[in-house]
């Protein structure tokens, strides 16, 4: 009896987590570049009382045995990064990936780099462009004093060009490079829609965009969220009901021992 109290707990404490993954998931719907996350769960060790296989007779086994599991836990939270809607929004400086494969380069303040797939860049007064939060494209992009920021044009292969004041003849002015992981799954997010290479994603791959399978550039277009609302709510539901049963389970153990002490009056 006692066994189903704790089994049942840990399925309220597995959908609690499942419904702090889908609020994650829907408060980032409007967040460009986010990538949703997905909960994978296990069950948790057996007890087997008796084993098949066990001899019964001499010539004879059990041939199905006895076994109880002791409920679930999250095994994983793993990011689905599949490719998010594109929206158009005419910036000059908005760039997408035209498919799932490639992540922009961003230098950190402390020297190190992370990657993300949000394209949404700024110029600073230094005229260089950097992401909302001041971090640096990676090759450095810097807009020289005498072009033209309306003329400033990004092919899908990345090669930056803008018109100077003295000749309307575009200048190449810089490469934008897109790189990939070999398991995407296996980068950190650690916030600002930036996410860091780990031992398990293996190291970065350098790529030109458009060539080798890298997606190709999209100027003017941003890539939004991969969180599917209908998804979202379906899984939201689910989760409730299956928080509810666990309580239930927990409700009837609780009724079927008050039920045993109350045996003796």
């Amino acid at each position: 009896m006692v066994r189903s109290l704790w089994t049942a707990a840990t399925g309220m404490i597995g959908q609690q987590f499942q419904i702090d993954t889908i609020s994650n998931n829907l408060a980032n719907v409007n967040t460009t570049g986010f990538k949703k996350n997905r909960v994978d769960f296990e069950d948790l060790i057996y007890q087997h009382p008796v084993l098949a296989g066990t001899p019964s007779t001499s010539v004879s086994e059990i041939p199905v045995g006895v076994s109880v599991g002791h409920g679930v836990r999250p095994a994983a939270t793993q990011k689905m990064f599949d490719m998010g809607s594109l929206q158009s929004t005419g910036h000059k400086l908005d760039i997408a990936v035209s498919n799932s494969v490639g992540f922009f380069k961003i230098q950190m303040p402390d020297g190190t780099f992370a990657y993300q797939r949000d394209g949404a860049f700024k110029i600073d007064s230094n005229r260089q462009v950097l992401t909302s939060n001041g971090y640096l494209l990676e090759p450095p992009l810097v807009i020289p004093e005498e072009g033209m920021l309306e003329t400033l044009s990004i092919n899908e292969q990345g090669e930056v060009y803008i018109n100077m004041a003295d000749d309307m003849r575009p200048t190449q002015i810089g490469q934008i490079e897109l790189y990939r992981f070999v398991n995407n799954a296996g980068l950190k997010a650690i916030g600002k829609n930036l996410f860091k290479e780990t031992a398990a994603s293996g190291p970065e791959i350098p790529g030109t965009p458009g060539i080798g399978g890298f997606g190709s550039l999209l100027q003017g277009f941003l890539e939004m969220s991969n969180v599917n609302l209908a998804e979202e709510m379906v899984q939201m539901i689910v989760a409730q009901r299956a928080y509810e049963s666990n309580s239930k389970s927990i409700q009837t153990s609780d009724s079927m021992l008050a039920t045993a002490i109350n045996l003796k009056r």
